[in-house]
Formats: C-alpha cells, sequence, structure tokens
C-alpha cells in the first residue's frame, strides 16, 4: 500500500522558520496541531517549539538542543546534528504560513484516508449493519468538519479576527516604504502603482525605489525608503531592456546584494492573475520576497478594459497583501486625448483600463512626459496620507538616476529668497504664472506650512488691512536648515 499523504520538506521547512525567528510559532500555532506532523520526530521537535514559545525563550537551534537532551528526546529526533540540518532549509516566517497549510492539507488526507479504510474494514465484518456504519461515517465527517471550521484554517475561519485586534493590530500605523507620515509615496499594506506613457522614466523611478528597498541606496527623490528582505521582479514586459535599464545602476560590487535580495522573473507567468488569483501569494512564498514589483500590469491581466477582470486582479493584488507581500505596479496611460494640454494636471481617469484597477490601489503616481523627456512632471494622483509635489524630475537616462529640479523645490526657493516668500509669491514661481490661481495658491499655502511642521521653515504671521493696508504673512528658511546645507 503506498504512503499516506505527507510532506517531509514542508514540515522541516515550519520547523526551520520557526529555529530562525519565534514569531514563525505564533504564525503557525492555530494551523498547525502536533499530531498534523507525519514524522514523530517532527511532532516531538514542534512540542519543544511550542514550550520555549511558551515561556519566551529562544527557539533556536541551541536553546532547542538544550530543551530536547533535558527532556531525553533529543537522539529520538535525530540528535542535534539533524536540528541543525532543519535550520539550514531555506524558510522565512513570511512563509511559514504557506509551508503549515501544506502539512495541515496533507494531515487532513491522511486523517479522510484512515476515516475511509475504518468503514471499508466496518463493511466487510460479518454481520455488519449498513446503517450503523453509514452512521458512523456520517459521524466521523462530522468530526472531521468542525475540525476544520475551529482551527483557523478553514476557509470560514483562516483570516477571521476579533474586533481589537483588527482595530489595534491589522489598523495600526506603520512606517512609509517609500516618504514620510505626512507624505507617502508607497504605505506598508497598499499598492503602489506607477503611471506613464512609455519611455517617460516608469522603469528608471521604479528600479531606483527597488534598489533602495534592497539596500543600495536610502532615498528617491529625497525621500527614505524603507528596506525589504528580498524582491521578486516581474519582468513580463521586455525583460531584456528591462536587465539593460538596471544595469546603469549597478556594479559587480553589488553582486552579493543582488543575488541574496532580488529575484527576477523573466517573460509571461504561468497564468494571469484574474484566472489564478492566489499566484502573486504564490510566487512571493514560493521564492522567499516580502516586495512584489509588477512590470507591467497589462501583461498580468488577460484585460484591463473588463470591470469583473480589474475586480479579479484586485483580488490577487489584495490576497498577496493579506500575506504581508508589498506590491508596486508600473502601468500605462490612456493615449492623450485631442484638445488636451499637455501641462494640463492628469486625473485618475488618464490611467488605461477599469477604474476598479486604481480603485484598489493605495497610491498612484502618474509621470507627465513624452518618451525620453529628460524633464517629467510627477504628479499624486491618490494619496495614503499628504500630496507629494507636482514635482519636476531630471532623468539621467546614461545613469539611470532620477533627481529633483532644484530650480522647482519649495525649499531651494526659499533658502533663495532673503527676505522671505508670501504664499503668493510661492505660488507665481512654481507655477510660472504672474497671477497664480486660488488652487496654486492654497498648494503653495499647505506647501509652505508643511515645512514649517517639518523645521524647514519660520512663519511671520501677517497684518490684517487698515488704512495703512495689511501685510501677508511671510515664510523663511529656518536658520538651523541654512546652516546644515550651507
Amino acid at each position: 500500500m503506498a504512503q499516506p499523504p505527507h510532506n517531509t520538506e514542508a514540515e522541516q521547512a515550519v520547523l526551520g522558520a520557526a529555529m530562525h525567528a519565534g514569531e514563525a510559532v505564533d504564525e503557525v500555532r492555530g494551523v498547525l496541531d502536533d499530531a498534523d506532523f507525519y514524522r514523530p520526530a517532527h511532532e516531538t521537535i514542534w512540542r519543544a517549539l511550542l514550550e520555549l514559545r511558551a515561556n519566551e525563550a529562544p527557539t533556536d537551534p541551541i536553546a532547542l538542543t538544550d530543551h530536547l537532551r533535558a527532556s531525553g528526546d533529543l537522539n529520538r529526533v535525530g540528535g542535534a546534528g539533524y536540528l541543525h540540518h532543519i535550520a539550514s532549509v531555506p524558510s522565512t516566517v513570511a512563509s511559514a504560513g504557506y509551508y503549515a497549510e501544506i502539512v495541515r492539507r496533507a494531515s487532513d488526507l491522511r486523517r479522510l484516508r484512515e476515516t475511509g479504510v475504518r468503514a471499508v474494514q466496518r463493511a466487510l465484518e460479518p454481520g455488519a449493519d449498513p446503517d450503523e456504519v453509514r452512521s458512523e461515517i456520517e459521524s466521523a465527517m462530522r468530526t472531521e468538519r468542525e475540525r476544520s471550521l475551529a482551527s483557523g484554517t478553514g476557509r470560514l475561519s483562516r483570516y477571521l479576527v476579533d474586533g481589537w485586534q483588527f482595530v489595534s493590530e491589522t489598523g495600526a500605523y506603520r512606517e512609509p516604504l517609500w516618504g514620510t507620515p505626512e507624505k507617502t509615496a508607497w504605505a506598508s499594506g497598499e499598492s503602489l502603482m506607477i503611471v506613464g506613457a512609455p519611455g517617460a522614466g516608469k522603469t528608471t523611478l521604479a528600479h531606483q525605489v527597488i534598489l533602495a528597498r534592497i539596500g543600495l541606496q536610502n532615498t528617491v527623490l529625497d525621500m527614505p525608503v524603507a528596506p525589504s528582505r528580498r524582491v521578486l521582479y516581474l519582468a513580463m514586459d521586455r525583460p531584456m531592456q528591462i536587465a539593460g535599464a538596471m544595469a546603469r545602476r549597478v556594479s559587480v560590487a553589488d553582486e552579493s546584494i543582488l543575488r541574496e535580495r532580488l529575484a527576477v522573473w523573466q517573460g509571461p507567468l504561468p497564468a494571469t492573475l484574474d484566472k489564478e488569483p492566489d499566484l502573486l501569494a504564490d510566487l512571493a512564498a514560493a521564492h522567499q520576497a516580502d516586495t512584489i514589483v509588477i512590470d507591467s500590469l497589462k501583461d498580468a491581466v488577460s484585460t484591463l478594459v473588463d470591470d469583473a477582470l480589474a475586480v479579479a486582479f484586485h483580488n490577487a493584488r489584495m490576497r498577496a497583501i493579506r500575506n504581508g507581500v508589498e506590491i508596486m505596479e508600473l502601468h500605462h496611460q490612456r493615449k492623450a486625448a485631442e484638445g488636451i494640454a499637455r501641462d494640463q494636471r492628469p486625473a485618475l481617469d488618464r490611467v488605461y483600463g477599469s477604474t476598479w484597477i486604481t480603485s484598489g490601489a493605495g497610491s498612484v503616481l502618474f509621470i507627465a512626459g513624452e518618451a525620453g523627456d529628460p524633464a517629467v512632471t510627477l504628479h499624486h494622483l491618490k494619496t495614503p496620507t499628504g500630496e507629494i509635489g507636482p514635482l519636476q524630475l531630471l532623468h539621467d537616462h546614461a545613469r539611470g538616476t532620477t533627481s529633483l529640479d532644484q530650480a522647482l523645490d519649495p525649499v531651494a526657493i526659499l533658502r533663495a529668497a532673503p527676505g522671505g516668500l508670501s504664499v503668493r509669491d510661492l505660488a507665481a514661481a512654481l507655477t510660472g504664472e504672474t497671477n497664480p490661481g486660488r488652487a496654486s495658491v492654497e498648494k503653495a499655502r499647505r506647501t509652505l506650512d508643511s515645512l514649517v511642521r517639518g523645521g524647514l521653515a519660520t512663519k511671520a504671521e501677517g497684518v490684517a488691512g487698515g488704512n495703512g493696508g495689511g501685510q501677508q504673512a511671510r515664510y523663511h528658511a529656518s536658520a538651523r536648515h541654512i546652516a546644515a546645507v550651507g
């Protein structure tokens, strides 16, 4: 008879993750029971890990070896050498839940197999009563179903949390992945979409964020970028060109980091995300990635104009995010309609495809410019917190870098004005208009007030009008900031 269903490698991956980080025990303890491990040695190791975690002790191989030696179980599980072998199996806290599901499925199949074998044996007994056999089978299946529903792994409860956990953990503040709390370009737990015409610099900007995520730079557009453990780049659209573009930014000195922290998928996926909504999460788990970059969106979905398929893609996006994966998407704009001025501020309806694609995104950055332009404008169309920009960007196509045009940087403009600026002065400088409109003035006011809050500027309150006339509030670069950059 064939061996009962089991997956030794997945069991080792779960135990190895738990040895690397005690948090992995918390991640999978609601999924697995002791008996879900097929190998008795693995069941003993798991119980020891639970005991160590309950005592707030380390779960690493050294602590685990000592604990098993004290209980007399060390030799029974294969000794310290086997524990270190398990610890060497590639696995992370992020992937522990994925492997635990594999272990649990195999365990469920074993239990169902045993139920079936018992049913056959009972049916073959002399004088067996069909009603009794049927009742026993129904009772056993009911027990299995209740076990599945109560375990936290059933589809009705797998992602259920209580109300307090939802507001205190799911809704807890997290540092931005890119940007500041006041002006966030990419929020943790929400996808970032970078949109623009072909050749406008989407990939150039995205590559800089990716390289910052893996530790090769600290900031992009003067905004901090949080580190990632490993990035999976889905280079579906012209991978050779993507490779050439990224090569501008790296050197031989970066080889070890690129090998360890960046994985690249070349060409089409095995299936489109609207047909396999779990594919993104599965890819991340398979390659131990906590960040996925989709380049580009048109290659990941069957069609982008169908609302139903757009919703299916959003489900794929959210399933990955629910598993702790951060998502960046590169996407195209609609073709410019006749009669629309080039310098007109874009809106979300300029993004190609169904509105449900942008509705589900956390942040949408739009690069306005023509293919190959060294100077483009970055608009923040959908914001997690405060609006960024519009920013005037300068692409260095030879080096693959992007910088802010200092001539239109509010801080630089303020520093260059010894007598300070009024709100209207800054609005005029940013727009190039002698008499800027109300929207531009209010945006300049928000920008200056934000600089004051950040300690980069000071504000001298104005004077109300009267016989001698009023005086507008004036903003000055703070003395501390001038000294720091001087």
